[in-house]
């Protein structure tokens, strides 16, 4: 059966991004949950979705101790998750954004604070990225962390998912409208996962489930949860 994956945690039940969000996911019995990382004016790596603050900030130029008291740090999200099977952590990393970093030193960043947490914990953890060189950077640098390609869509299916597996990573991120059967069939031949994202419908989550997804991400926790019978 397919894994219920928090998007954000469980954002129905507490602000998405949130230590309580991602308490209120593995509270309602979620697997796991997705996150979203940024990097500070400091480097520290600071959990949020968009590059800018509501009141129009760009968080890469805010060190740390300038971000409101709601934003959590990967450190204590990672403390919030604890006991869950799964921790998707996407690394947000894309040229037109603000915080683009061609250097890709976020991989760096996730990488050490991540060689700091139990092995157990460690194991959890999915890094995922659009960026494609970013989520190559996270393998060369730590080889024994799950590593997945996030994506809208294919240009290739065959090609895309052969790319990803010689790339050593464990899984591709599709959203839901790009999977069918042969993405399915060729990723399991691939070796790879097909976690997708984000699916609310207890009609397409089961759907998704008969067809042979790893993981559904979703904002509806409960209501995925009782699609599956759980």
């Amino acid at each position: 059966m397919a894994l219920v994956i928090g998007h954000r945690g469980a954002p129905r039940e507490a602000p998405e991004n949130t230590v309580d969000a991602f308490r209120a996911a593995r509270r309602l019995g979620a697997d796991g949950v997705e996150l979203d990382l940024r990097r500070t004016a400091d480097g520290h790596p600071a959990i949020h979705h968009d590059a800018h603050l509501p009141d129009g900030r760009a968080i890469v130029d805010l060190p740390w101790a300038a971000l409101p008291a709601g934003v959590c740090d990967l450190t204590a999200a990672l403390d919030a998750c604890a006991g869950l099977g799964v921790v998707n952590l996407e690394i947000k990393n894309w040229p037109p954004d603000a915080d683009f970093d061609p250097e890709m030193a976020i991989a760096g960043s996730v990488v050490e604070l991540l060689a700091s947490r139990p092995v157990a914990e460690r194991a959890a953890v999915l890094v995922s990225c659009f960026h494609e060189p970013t989520i190559d950077r996270v393998r060369t640098l730590a080889p024994d962390l799950a590593t997945a390609w996030l994506t809208i869509g294919f240009a290739d299916v065959a090609a895309d998912v052969a790319r990803v597996a010689a790339g050593g990573h464990a899984a591709v991120h599709p959203h839901h409208s790009a999977v069918d059967a042969e993405l399915v069939k060729l990723a399991a031949e691939a070796g790879l996962a097909v976690n997708t994202w984000t699916c609310d419908l207890p009609e397409r989550i089961r759907w998704l489930d008969e067809l042979g997804v790893h993981g559904i991400v979703t904002n509806d926790v409960a209501g995925a949860l009782a699609a599956l019978g759980r």
